[in-house]
């Protein structure tokens, strides 16, 4: 299908031929059609001139006739063919050309005092007639149209070449130029098949007129962008597979020790213990694969309908406040408004909630607080609800607040240095935040540590 698409190389060269000729052909005709009208207007008249001068000369003689015959003489010898005729009908000529342009009709118009100004064709002659009346008679002067054209003929010849010479500097040019376009288009086509084809390394010259250059540029954008994403993917399976072989080598461990019989009896609660923490901790990283495979679905699950997220954060404080109780972390929620009511899914919303809560109680130390709020935001046209979530645990730094969200990174940073989770939880909260069309944004927290805020569009009043 490339092919028979024809090259952009080719598609300039034929455009430009085509506008080439095209331009010659309607410039030669205009040339060559105005150039002839003006040549034979201007051949009608000087033969028009010449005519009245001879036959003024032919009637300045003594003798008519004789001055008559004597100008017919001398427009022979300056090449203009002519004949007479005289008031008794004898006609005079210098060649059979003039003789036949000097018809009866003719004759008998310059007898009678009228000029002859007309073209004529003689035996497939084309030729200029011009006849006056004479004291004598009329005299009648023949020029052929090719010597009175001749030099317009050459001048028409010259602008035809001319013309051929600019359309086959137009095609020479074309070709260039459409080399000098197509050569970055075909490099940068080229890195496109080595980047579908793994190679990640790629970069081409930015070049060219702008909006090839522009290609360019996002292209090696791209190039740079994957190598990202593909950095982070690697990141990402490194670390899962860290995660999962850790608990699987504990419950291959001590599934030995239990089926060959070396764990004591009084030690088998104690094993069996181990074994089913890290079957949970296993359940729980398989588990959080799978929310976020279903996150990155086309077409997962939604159902929206009018929430009161006020309502949903005491639903939140029901639960949170007994479990940080437990561990000494004290737990506030905080309506700014009396309701906060907008079009989202009740339970997706819980869902990033509760996923916020789980990363703030694991890193937040005994007696430092966790706050969540909701309220309302102005904008235009509509207000915006807000659940915002804050703790007093270590907190982020700038750099870690722009990869909050991306899988296994904070992960990674602080795996030996803090409490960590899977470091999946913040990843699936970005993406539920997506699917229900809002916004969460990393931040720092009064309490000094982090600050997770959610925002939804579609708010609306009670």
């Amino acid at each position: 299908m490339t092919g028979s698409r024809g090259t952009l190389s080719r598609r300039i060269v034929l455009l430009a031929v085509g506008i080439a000729v095209l331009t010659a052909l309607l410039a030669g005709l205009l040339a060559v059609g105005l150039t002839r009208t003006s040549a034979d207007d201007s051949a009608r008249r000087t033969l028009s001139r010449i005519a009245d001068a001879a036959a003024e000369r032919a009637d300045s003689g003594v003798v008519a006739r004789a001055a008559q015959n004597k100008a017919v003489r001398t427009l022979g010898a300056l090449g203009i063919e002519s004949a007479s005729v005289g008031r008794g009908g004898a006609v005079t000529s210098t060649s059979a050309l003039a003789r036949d342009a000097l018809t009866p009709a003719r004759q008998k118009a310059l007898l009678a005092g009228r000029t002859v100004s007309t073209r004529d064709d003689l035996g497939g002659t084309l030729v200029l007639v011009e006849g006056r009346p004479t004291d004598a008679g009329g005299i009648v002067l023949v020029q052929r149209r090719s010597d009175a054209t001749a030099d317009s003929d050459r001048l028409v010849r010259r602008v035809l070449l001319a013309l051929a010479i600019a359309a086959v500097v137009a095609v020479v040019v074309s070709i260039a130029v459409a080399r000098r376009l197509s050569r970055p288009l075909r490099r940068t086509a080229d890195a496109a098949h080595a980047l579908a084809a793994g190679q990640r390394d790629v970069r081409v010259p930015v070049e060219g007129p702008d909006e090839v250059a522009e290609v360019a540029s996002a292209l090696n954008s791209l190039s740079s962008s994957l190598s990202r994403s593909e950095g982070r993917q690697r990141d990402f399976l490194l670390s899962v597979s860290h995660d999962l072989r850790t608990p699987l080598t504990g419950i291959s461990g001590y599934a030995e020790s239990l089926a060959s019989g070396v764990v004591p009896p009084e030690d088998t609660a104690r094993v069996g213990g181990v074994v089913l923490t890290e079957a949970k901790r296993l359940e729980r990283l398989v588990g959080d694969l799978l929310d976020l495979a279903r996150l990155r679905a086309d077409s997962p699950s939604v159902h929206p309908e009018r929430t009161d997220l006020v309502a949903i954060g005491r639903e939140v404080e029901s639960v949170w406040s007994r479990r940080c109780a437990a561990v000494g972390v004290p737990f506030a929620f905080v309506p700014a408004v009396a309701d906060a009511w907008t079009v989202t899914d009740p339970a997706r919303v819980r869902q990033l909630v509760d996923g916020l809560l789980e990363n703030a109680l694991r890193v937040t130390p005994s007696g430092r607080p966790i706050v969540v709020e909701v309220r309302r935001e102005p904008r235009f046209p509509l207000d915006v609800a807000v659940v915002e979530v804050r703790d007093g645990g270590p907190g982020l730094t700038d750099d870690d607040l722009i990869v909050a969200f991306e899988p296994s990174v904070l992960h990674e940073r602080y795996r030996g240095i803090r409490p960590v989770g899977t470091g999946l939880g913040l990843s699936i909260v970005g993406r539920l935040a997506q699917l229900l069309g809002g916004t969460v944004e990393a931040g720092h927290a009064a309490e000094g540590g982090a600050r997770f805020t959610l925002r939804l569009s579609h708010a609306t009043s009670h």
